[in-house]
Protein backbone atom coordinates (compact mmCIF):
# COMPACT_ATOMS: atom_id res chain seq x y z
CA UNK A 1 0.00 0.00 0.00
CA UNK A 2 1.17 3.04 -0.36
CA UNK A 3 1.77 5.94 2.35
CA UNK A 4 0.39 9.94 2.71
CA UNK A 5 -0.76 10.55 -1.19
CA UNK A 6 -0.17 14.35 -1.72
CA UNK A 7 -1.63 16.37 -4.36
CA UNK A 8 0.75 17.59 -6.82
CA UNK A 9 1.18 21.65 -6.38
CA UNK A 10 1.78 23.61 -9.10
CA UNK A 11 5.18 24.20 -8.38
CA UNK A 12 6.04 20.16 -7.74
CA UNK A 13 6.33 19.72 -11.20
CA UNK A 14 8.39 23.20 -12.19
CA UNK A 15 10.93 21.69 -9.64
CA UNK A 16 11.18 18.31 -10.66
CA UNK A 17 14.65 16.68 -10.46
CA UNK A 18 13.10 13.98 -13.11
CA UNK A 19 10.90 16.33 -15.13
CA UNK A 20 12.70 16.75 -18.88
CA UNK A 21 13.92 12.86 -18.56
CA UNK A 22 10.37 11.94 -18.16
CA UNK A 23 7.20 10.90 -20.19
CA UNK A 24 5.52 14.07 -18.45
CA UNK A 25 8.82 16.19 -19.88
CA UNK A 26 7.30 16.53 -23.51
CA UNK A 27 4.95 18.86 -22.14
CA UNK A 28 4.95 22.47 -21.83
CA UNK A 29 3.92 24.37 -18.21
CA UNK A 30 -0.06 24.77 -19.37
CA UNK A 31 0.18 21.39 -20.37
CA UNK A 32 2.17 19.95 -17.29
CA UNK A 33 -0.22 22.00 -14.99
CA UNK A 34 -3.20 20.22 -16.39
CA UNK A 35 -1.51 16.31 -16.25
CA UNK A 36 -0.38 18.20 -12.50
CA UNK A 37 -4.27 18.06 -11.68
CA UNK A 38 -5.02 14.31 -12.37
CA UNK A 39 -1.90 13.42 -10.50
CA UNK A 40 -0.52 12.44 -6.93
CA UNK A 41 2.68 11.88 -5.46
CA UNK A 42 2.73 8.91 -3.77
CA UNK A 43 5.57 7.03 -1.09
CA UNK A 44 5.97 3.34 -1.43
CA UNK A 45 8.06 1.11 1.73
CA UNK A 46 10.42 -1.04 0.51
CA UNK A 47 8.17 -4.63 -0.15
CA UNK A 48 4.84 -2.97 -0.67
CA UNK A 49 3.10 -4.19 -3.61
CA UNK A 50 2.36 -1.56 -6.24
CA UNK A 51 0.79 -3.48 -8.82
CA UNK A 52 -0.78 -6.85 -8.39
CA UNK A 53 -0.50 -9.23 -11.54
CA UNK A 54 -3.67 -9.51 -13.69
CA UNK A 55 -5.54 -7.00 -11.81
CA UNK A 56 -7.50 -4.25 -13.49
CA UNK A 57 -4.95 -1.26 -14.33
CA UNK A 58 -6.62 1.80 -12.09
CA UNK A 59 -3.24 4.14 -11.82
CA UNK A 60 0.02 4.46 -13.67
CA UNK A 61 3.53 6.54 -12.11
CA UNK A 62 6.52 8.34 -13.06
CA UNK A 63 9.21 7.10 -10.96
CA UNK A 64 10.97 9.75 -8.76
CA UNK A 65 13.36 7.49 -6.72
CA UNK A 66 13.96 4.80 -5.64
CA UNK A 67 14.04 1.26 -7.18
CA UNK A 68 11.01 -1.30 -8.23
CA UNK A 69 11.48 -4.98 -8.79
CA UNK A 70 9.06 -6.35 -11.83
CA UNK A 71 7.34 -10.03 -11.03
CA UNK A 72 6.10 -12.89 -13.35
CA UNK A 73 3.93 -15.31 -11.68
CA UNK A 74 4.01 -19.19 -13.05
CA UNK A 75 1.86 -21.74 -13.31
CA UNK A 76 2.61 -23.31 -10.07
CA UNK A 77 3.36 -19.76 -7.83
CA UNK A 78 6.72 -19.51 -8.40
CA UNK A 79 7.74 -15.90 -9.13
CA UNK A 80 10.61 -15.02 -11.55
CA UNK A 81 12.13 -11.19 -11.30
CA UNK A 82 11.95 -10.17 -14.81
CA UNK A 83 12.84 -6.64 -14.95
CA UNK A 84 14.20 -3.42 -12.86
CA UNK A 85 12.48 0.46 -12.88
CA UNK A 86 13.97 3.19 -11.73
CA UNK A 87 13.81 6.72 -11.89
CA UNK A 88 12.60 8.33 -14.13
CA UNK A 89 11.33 5.41 -15.50
CA UNK A 90 6.76 5.13 -16.46
CA UNK A 91 5.57 2.25 -14.86
CA UNK A 92 2.14 0.39 -16.02
CA UNK A 93 0.87 -0.25 -19.50
CA UNK A 94 -1.24 2.70 -20.97
CA UNK A 95 -4.40 1.00 -22.96
CA UNK A 96 -3.94 -1.90 -21.31
CA UNK A 97 -7.10 -3.34 -18.90
CA UNK A 98 -4.73 -5.14 -17.14
CA UNK A 99 -1.49 -5.34 -14.89
CA UNK A 100 1.16 -7.65 -16.52
CA UNK A 101 3.29 -7.82 -13.62
CA UNK A 102 3.66 -7.41 -9.85
CA UNK A 103 5.67 -4.53 -9.13
CA UNK A 104 7.02 -4.40 -5.59
CA UNK A 105 9.46 -2.21 -4.44
CA UNK A 106 12.58 -2.78 -3.85
CA UNK A 107 13.21 0.23 -2.00
CA UNK A 108 11.51 2.89 -0.72
CA UNK A 109 9.95 4.47 -3.43
CA UNK A 110 8.70 7.57 -4.42
CA UNK A 111 6.28 8.40 -7.59
CA UNK A 112 3.76 10.31 -9.26
CA UNK A 113 0.63 8.50 -9.88
CA UNK A 114 -1.74 9.15 -12.72
CA UNK A 115 -5.37 7.84 -12.77
CA UNK A 116 -5.24 5.62 -16.04
CA UNK A 117 -8.85 7.28 -17.25
CA UNK A 118 -7.60 10.62 -17.25
CA UNK A 119 -3.77 9.94 -17.74
CA UNK A 120 -5.66 7.56 -21.15
CA UNK A 121 -7.73 10.73 -22.01
CA UNK A 122 -4.22 13.74 -22.00
CA UNK A 123 -2.78 11.32 -24.24
CA UNK A 124 -5.09 11.57 -27.03
CA UNK A 125 -5.33 14.78 -26.35
CA UNK A 126 -1.46 15.53 -25.91
CA UNK A 127 0.10 13.95 -29.42
CA UNK A 128 3.48 14.58 -28.21
CA UNK A 129 3.09 13.19 -24.33
CA UNK A 130 1.67 9.88 -26.28
CA UNK A 131 4.83 10.02 -28.72
CA UNK A 132 7.35 10.30 -25.73
CA UNK A 133 5.29 7.25 -24.18
CA UNK A 134 5.88 5.13 -27.38
CA UNK A 135 9.29 6.35 -27.07
CA UNK A 136 9.91 5.04 -23.65
CA UNK A 137 7.68 1.56 -24.72
CA UNK A 138 10.46 0.93 -27.43
CA UNK A 139 13.42 2.09 -25.23
CA UNK A 140 11.94 -0.66 -22.73
CA UNK A 141 11.69 -3.22 -24.99
CA UNK A 142 15.20 -2.52 -26.29
CA UNK A 143 16.64 -3.02 -22.64
CA UNK A 144 14.45 -6.34 -22.49
CA UNK A 145 16.41 -7.72 -25.75
CA UNK A 146 19.45 -6.31 -24.18
CA UNK A 147 18.96 -8.19 -20.89
CA UNK A 148 18.20 -11.40 -22.57
CA UNK A 149 21.25 -11.47 -24.39
CA UNK A 150 23.11 -11.02 -20.77
CA UNK A 151 21.25 -14.42 -19.30
CA UNK A 152 21.47 -16.23 -22.33
CA UNK A 153 25.02 -15.91 -23.56
CA UNK A 154 27.61 -14.43 -20.46
CA UNK A 155 29.36 -16.63 -17.89
CA UNK A 156 28.07 -15.90 -14.28
CA UNK A 157 31.34 -13.26 -13.99
CA UNK A 158 29.78 -11.40 -17.03
CA UNK A 159 26.12 -12.01 -15.38
CA UNK A 160 27.45 -10.07 -12.24
CA UNK A 161 29.14 -7.65 -13.56
CA UNK A 162 26.22 -6.66 -16.01
CA UNK A 163 23.99 -6.31 -12.97
CA UNK A 164 25.93 -3.89 -11.06
CA UNK A 165 27.08 -1.98 -14.03
CA UNK A 166 23.39 -1.44 -14.90
CA UNK A 167 22.69 -0.18 -11.26
CA UNK A 168 25.80 1.78 -11.25
CA UNK A 169 24.29 3.69 -14.70
CA UNK A 170 21.63 4.55 -13.03
CA UNK A 171 22.99 5.72 -10.05
CA UNK A 172 23.45 9.78 -9.45
CA UNK A 173 27.10 9.39 -8.74
CA UNK A 174 28.25 7.79 -12.35
CA UNK A 175 31.00 9.39 -14.28
CA UNK A 176 28.74 10.55 -17.21
CA UNK A 177 28.28 13.98 -17.73
CA UNK A 178 29.43 15.07 -14.30
CA UNK A 179 32.11 13.24 -14.43
CA UNK A 180 34.52 16.24 -13.04
CA UNK A 181 32.13 16.96 -9.85
CA UNK A 182 32.46 13.15 -8.68
CA UNK A 183 34.40 13.13 -5.54
CA UNK A 184 35.57 9.39 -5.99
CA UNK A 185 37.16 10.45 -9.26
CA UNK A 186 35.93 11.25 -13.20
CA UNK A 187 35.24 7.36 -13.40
CA UNK A 188 34.19 5.79 -9.86
CA UNK A 189 30.90 4.79 -8.69
CA UNK A 190 29.16 4.09 -5.52
CA UNK A 191 25.67 2.76 -4.84
CA UNK A 192 23.75 0.74 -2.75
CA UNK A 193 22.53 -2.66 -3.69
CA UNK A 194 18.43 -2.10 -4.36
CA UNK A 195 18.44 -6.24 -4.13
CA UNK A 196 19.57 -9.01 -2.07
CA UNK A 197 21.88 -11.77 -3.05
CA UNK A 198 18.78 -13.98 -3.14
CA UNK A 199 17.23 -11.41 -5.28
CA UNK A 200 20.43 -10.91 -7.71
CA UNK A 201 20.25 -14.53 -8.48
CA UNK A 202 16.49 -15.06 -9.38
CA UNK A 203 17.43 -12.33 -11.72
CA UNK A 204 20.24 -13.64 -13.12
CA UNK A 205 19.14 -17.09 -13.18
CA UNK A 206 22.37 -18.05 -10.77
CA UNK A 207 22.57 -19.56 -7.13
CA UNK A 208 22.97 -16.97 -4.14
CA UNK A 209 26.53 -19.22 -4.14
CA UNK A 210 27.37 -18.34 -7.91
CA UNK A 211 26.62 -14.75 -6.86
CA UNK A 212 28.42 -14.14 -3.87
CA UNK A 213 31.24 -16.32 -5.15
CA UNK A 214 31.22 -13.87 -8.18
CA UNK A 215 30.87 -11.20 -5.84
CA UNK A 216 34.31 -12.20 -4.39
CA UNK A 217 35.97 -12.41 -7.56
CA UNK A 218 35.23 -8.95 -8.44
CA UNK A 219 36.54 -7.92 -5.07
CA UNK A 220 39.84 -9.90 -5.06
CA UNK A 221 40.35 -8.64 -8.42
CA UNK A 222 40.09 -4.88 -7.53
CA UNK A 223 36.65 -3.99 -9.89
CA UNK A 224 34.74 -3.83 -6.66
CA UNK A 225 34.91 -2.90 -3.30
CA UNK A 226 32.33 -4.53 -0.76
CA UNK A 227 31.15 -2.06 2.08
CA UNK A 228 28.85 -2.03 4.81
CA UNK A 229 25.50 -3.17 4.57
CA UNK A 230 25.13 -3.82 0.64
CA UNK A 231 26.86 -0.55 -0.59
CA UNK A 232 29.37 -1.03 -2.86
CA UNK A 233 32.52 1.25 -4.33
CA UNK A 234 33.40 0.80 -8.26
CA UNK A 235 36.68 2.60 -8.52
CA UNK A 236 36.62 2.29 -11.96
CA UNK A 237 33.50 2.02 -14.30
CA UNK A 238 35.59 1.33 -17.10
CA UNK A 239 36.94 -1.99 -15.72
CA UNK A 240 33.34 -3.39 -14.46
CA UNK A 241 32.31 -2.54 -18.09
CA UNK A 242 34.93 -4.33 -19.46
CA UNK A 243 34.33 -7.69 -17.31
CA UNK A 244 30.36 -7.12 -18.20
CA UNK A 245 31.09 -7.30 -21.90
CA UNK A 246 28.65 -3.77 -21.95
CA UNK A 247 29.45 -1.04 -24.96
CA UNK A 248 26.57 0.51 -25.42
CA UNK A 249 27.33 3.57 -23.89
CA UNK A 250 30.46 4.94 -22.75
CA UNK A 251 31.41 6.00 -19.06
CA UNK A 252 33.61 8.71 -19.70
Amino acid sequence: MAHDPVHIGKNTCANCAIRHRAVCGALNDEELAELGRIGRVRHFKAGDIILADEEATTFFANIISGVIKLEKSSADGRQQIVGLVFAPDFLGRAFSKSNPYFAQAATDVEACTFPNTGFEQLLKKHPDLEHRLFENTLNELDSAREWMFVLGRKSAQEKVASFLYLIAKRQPLIGCSHAEHNPLGPHAANFELPLTRADIADFLGLTIETVSRQLSNLKRQGTIRLLSGREVLVPDLRQLQSIAGASDEAVA
